[in-house]
């Protein structure tokens, strides 16, 4: 590649990555604003502040969205991992007849739109009881994602077969072989997934505004439209709230993604090498 090239690559890439960082940088920027200055576009706050850090724990239970958001973040995670984990490894490993056309048939539910099992979902949790509770929230990923089924068959089958073949030989069962050899040898692929649904779980404001009523068991997305309703549309307008509690249910998020880079970056780079 040419220096000219490289540069112009390098200044491409430099913009694009200045403009998806701008916005949280100018949120941060705003969370350090008192209300009169939230909007005046200064990336460096004229008057700066630390009184919104300190009125944003006063004016909303914020420290019980985040264990609400975390609890329910943490199982939908683990539980979609291990059950989409336990069915790709069926599709990959097991030969049986029609598992082509099955597979197919996983993969066509990704084409239903969320609205469409919306309301019938609904009514099956309201008939168990279960609206109002965080059970909602997590307990639909014990059956999977057809995305998730996906990304980790593909890995699994870029494993070698001779070292199933082997344990199998030694006596091992196949659940031994599951978790004992496969999935420690398909981990950026695993955390890719748990990175994905920790991400979707920490961000969905949907479920949340379906199933949820009292602001205890409020997430912190939920959360974040309750104090926007209050301080945003609700004529007090004290939107320096609104931000700063963006950049502290925000900041979980960046701190997991660069603790998972590697991992996630390798997982991304080696999936779907075989089909």
């Amino acid at each position: 590649m040419s220096r000219a090239r490289k540069i112009l690559t390098m200044t491409a890439l430099s913009a694009f990555a200045v403009a998806f960082i701008y916005p949280f940088v100018w949120l941060l920027s705003a969370s350090f604003k008192p209300r009169s200055e939230v909007f005046d576009h200064r990336i460096l706050p004229e008057t700066f502040t630390f009184d919104n850090y300190i009125k944003v724990w006063q004016e909303a239970p914020l420290a019980l969205w985040m264990v609400n958001t975390l609890l329910v973040t943490v199982l939908a995670a683990v539980a979609v991992t291990v059950t989409s984990a336990m069915v790709a490894w069926g599709f990959a490993y097991f030969r049986f007849p029609g598992r082509g056309a099955l597979f197919g048939v996983v993969l066509a539910t990704m084409m239903l739109p969320g609205a469409v099992t919306m309301i019938p979902v609904f009514l099956i949790w309201n008939s168990l009881g279960m609206v109002g509770t965080l059970t909602p929230l997590w307990a639909q990923n014990l059956f999977g994602s057809a995305f998730y089924i996906f990304l980790l068959r593909q890995f699994f089958l870029g494993l070698p077969r001779e070292p199933f073949e082997a344990a199998k030989i030694d006596g091992a069962n196949n659940w031994r072989i599951f978790t004992r050899i496969a999935l420690p040898l398909c981990k950026p692929a695993v955390v890719v997934t748990l990175l994905f649904e920790f991400q979707a779980a920490w961000t969905d404001l949907m479920r949340p505004l379906i199933y949820l009523r009292d602001s205890s068991t409020f997430t912190v997305p939920r959360g974040l439209k309750a104090l926007l309703d209050q301080f945003g549309f609700g004529g007090e307008w004290h939107w320096e709230i609104v931000m700063t509690a963006s950049v502290i249910t925000t900041i979980p998020m960046i701190v997991l993604f660069f603790l998972g880079q590697r991992h996630f970056v390798k997982g991304i780079a080696t999936t779907g090498s075989k089909g």
